[in-house]
């Protein structure tokens, strides 16, 4: 960002603040840049005096596009907060720039608990009851939150469908990583492959909220409570899609004992709900799984290569491992080449030291 449009959006979120009455005092104002991961958005903490007021986020342009993406993150999240999910309050915002300010939830994600037990030999039995209460949370989420839920608010896709699935996830995993990234050519009978799996896929019910984006680092531990951040790209979807973001997650590398014992823990809460086929649900859980992992791939691949964000590049083989074993399972013995294509992909990971 230039320095005179920061100097305007920081400007604007001074305006903001005296309106909403979050200061006390502007003579020890500070806005402090925050990193985004993934995301393009500009960040910022304010504080007043050493205090912690709120954050800021901003469009990196104020185009239609990112106009957009930012009127969704107003009214997704509006939505959300005023249905019980632990959503960051919103405090005050600018329709003309799309600056928004909220709730600060600190800087703890569960990423980061995860990794304070990663090599213990407790690690598992010290991250299961974040993660038993996170599975639980969602499943409230995905099934209250739908309730009133205008996909009008939506600024990319209004619900999860085939066409996403093959030019967001399967192309973006040929495209990004095993062409652009590993420079290979496209195998015979590949993309009729991943049409076979997104037509399955697509007949999967799609009308519970999805977040799209539900994994570790998207999720925020505060006041010893479990809360959901960068829910923008909110939409209507199938509900075994963020549960599996959150299990095969590549930052945390969940053992599969452990993703299992979620998957069940996740069932019972759903169960009190709504009427739920087991069986049916963890068919509908292996294909949206491989989706997800297809989407993590092409995406850390375009942020560590193309968008030169060297934090993701340690993820690439975790990602890859990950799809692998999912798909060495015998309810995909019917994509060989995927499989094959795959496996080559692991091997080439391995080689060129795609690790942590």
């Amino acid at each position: 960002m230039n320095e005179k449009n920061e100097t305007r959006k920081k400007s604007v979120i001074q305006a903001l603040l005296q309106e909403s009455g979050r200061l006390s005092g502007v003579d020890e104002l500070t806005i402090t840049p925050l990193s985004g991961d993934g995301s393009n958005r500009n960040f910022w903490r304010i504080e007043d005096n050493g205090r912690k007021i709120c954050l800021a986020v901003a469009p990196p342009v104020t185009d239609k596009l990112n106009l957009a993406e930012a009127r969704a993150a107003r009214a997704i999240g509006l939505h959300l907060f005023k249905k019980g999910v632990r959503v960051p309050e919103q405090y005050a915002w600018d329709k003309e720039s799309g600056i928004l300010l909220f709730e600060d939830f600190g800087d703890t994600k569960l990423h980061d608990h995860v990794q304070l037990y990663q090599k213990s030999d407790t690690f598992v039995s010290a991250i299961r009851p974040v993660y038993v209460q996170t599975v639980k949370d969602l499943a409230r989420m995905q099934v209250e939150a739908v309730v009133g839920f205008d996909p009008q608010w939506c600024w990319d896709t209004p619900s999860y469908d085939k066409n996403l699935m093959l030019e967001r996830e399967s192309e973006y995993f040929l495209r990004a990583f095993w062409q652009d990234l590993l420079g290979e050519q496209t195998p015979p009978g590949l993309r009729e492959e991943f049409v076979f799996v997104a037509e399955r896929a697509a007949q999967i019910p799609a009308d519970f909220f999805l977040h799209r984006d539900f994994q570790s680092r998207n999720i925020m531990l505060h006041e010893e409570m479990v809360c959901f951040i960068d829910f923008q790209g909110g939409r209507l979807g199938p509900l075994a899609y963020d549960l599996a973001s959150l299990l095969i997650d590549p930052y945390v590398e969940l053992p599969p004992d452990f993703q299992e014992e979620l998957l069940a823990e996740y069932l019972n809460t759903l169960e009190q709900m709504i009427v739920v086929d087991r069986s049916l649900f963890v068919e509908e859980y292996l294909l949206l799984a491989l989706q997800r992992n297809l989407q993590i791939a092409g995406a850390f691949s375009f942020l560590s290569h193309r968008a030169k964000k060297g934090f993701f590049k340690q993820f690439l083989k975790p990602a890859i491992d990950s799809l692998n074993a999912l798909l060495q399972k015998e309810f995909f013995a019917s994509l060989p080449v995927l499989r094959k294509t795959v496996a080559t992909a692991l091997l080439r990971c391995r080689q060129e030291q795609y690790t942590n």
